[in-house]
């Protein structure tokens, strides 16, 4: 049975571990809002000399996820950012740097490839690979659109810069890259993923070696199997993507149901 913190806190627990990865969307904030007790938290990390990677699954470089969040109202901890856009953009630049590619996603995800902007191609069946970041603004809630756009095109690569399948806006769902992925399975179609729960976004964006490390997140499918993966230590927030299934649901029945295993909860993530 996971520990519940909502009484205690996440302060009896930090003795125990060197390095968090904590999730930035549905902990840090909703898409809408920064949750000032999770800023709290950060600070005392900070104040206790703890490393911290605010790890999340944005099909985007760094510096664009830490703009959006200088909006929201984060003052500090830009450093402390890492994203599976830049996790997929090291990767392309090293493998795919001189091939043409077709875009399946929005059109504020392109300073993805802003390096390399000139090989992408309109036309989908003269692109070498796939690089899905989201879905098309004008297909956001049509997922079977997906299948019959790529059911002619499954030989060839497909890059998942975001492995979520959803998120929350506030109160709204929306799909994600990871939906538009697992479609691309279905069709008998290879995926290469980047961000949680694979492993190469926590080993580029930290030293794990000889470390204890806590992951934090609220989402069963990428930040507890992650860690689950990784065999670190994982920290639930129960108030994110799983809340309506957490109304009917013991915790424990979900564990079975997602396949992993959680070591701590919290409805939100307090110090």
């Amino acid at each position: 049975m996971p520990q519940n913190l909502d009484k205690d806190g996440l302060r009896t627990k930090i003795d125990n571990y060197e390095l968090f990865f904590i999730d930035i969307w549905g902990v840090i904030h909703n898409g809408l809002q920064i949750f000032e007790d999770s800023i709290e938290v950060l600070e005392n990390l900070e104040k206790n000399n703890k490393e911290f990677v605010l790890l999340t699954n944005a099909p985007r470089p760094n510096s664009t996820v830490i703009d959006f969040l200088k909006k929201m109202g984060l003052k500090k901890f830009y450093e402390n950012v890492y994203t599976s856009g830049e996790a997929s953009l090291k990767y392309l630049i090293e493998n795919f740097n001189n091939s043409k590619f077709y875009h399946i996603g929005p059109p504020k995800d392109f300073d993805l490839f802003k390096r390399f902007e000139q090989n992408k191609v309109n036309n989908i069946g003269q692109a070498d690979y796939f690089i899905c970041t989201g879905l098309f603004e004008d297909h956001e809630k049509e997922i079977n659109y997906y299948k019959d756009l790529l059911e002619k095109y499954s030989n060839k690569k497909f890059v998942c810069t975001n492995p979520d399948l959803i998120i929350d806006r506030g109160n709204v769902r929306e799909f994600c890259a990871g939906s538009v992925a697992k479609i691309f399975e279905k069709i008998g179609g290879k995926v290469i993923y980047f961000g949680k729960p694979y492993p190469p976004v926590y080993e580029l964006s930290a030293n794990t070696s000889d470390k204890n490390v806590l992951c934090v997140g609220d989402n069963l499918n990428t930040d507890i199997k992650g860690a689950n993966i990784q065999k670190f230590d994982n920290l639930l927030i129960t108030s994110g993507i799983h809340k309506e299934e957490l109304s009917s649901i013991s915790i424990n029945r979900l564990e079975k149901i997602y396949g992993v295993s959680i070591n701590y909860t919290q409805t939100k993530l307090k110090w």
